[in-house]
């Protein structure tokens, strides 16, 4: 297994624990866990930053183009009905 196939494996991984966690935060009712879970969450974007920082630079990776002003119009007039 490549460098390249493991980091983007590992985005996916994190992603999917990060869509987890905010599922799990908005129904605790336990401020303690709330705030566990929170931090946890936290935590692993930071990670999941870097990771795509070092993806990134390496060329693992490449982002989405920029929208264009006409595409950020749209859906902020979507959004807003």
């Amino acid at each position: 297994m490549d460098e390249k196939y493991m980091v983007n494996d590992v985005l996916e991984g994190l992603k999917a624990e990060l869509t987890t966690y905010q599922g799990v935060i908005s129904e605790a009712e336990n401020t303690q866990l709330r705030q566990t879970i929170q931090q946890i969450r936290n935590n692993d974007e930071a990670f999941q930053y870097e990771l795509f920082k070092v993806a990134e630079a390496k060329g693992y990776y490449t982002p989405a183009g920029q929208a264009t002003q006409d595409e950020i119009n749209k859906v902020r007039n979507e959004v807003s009905q």
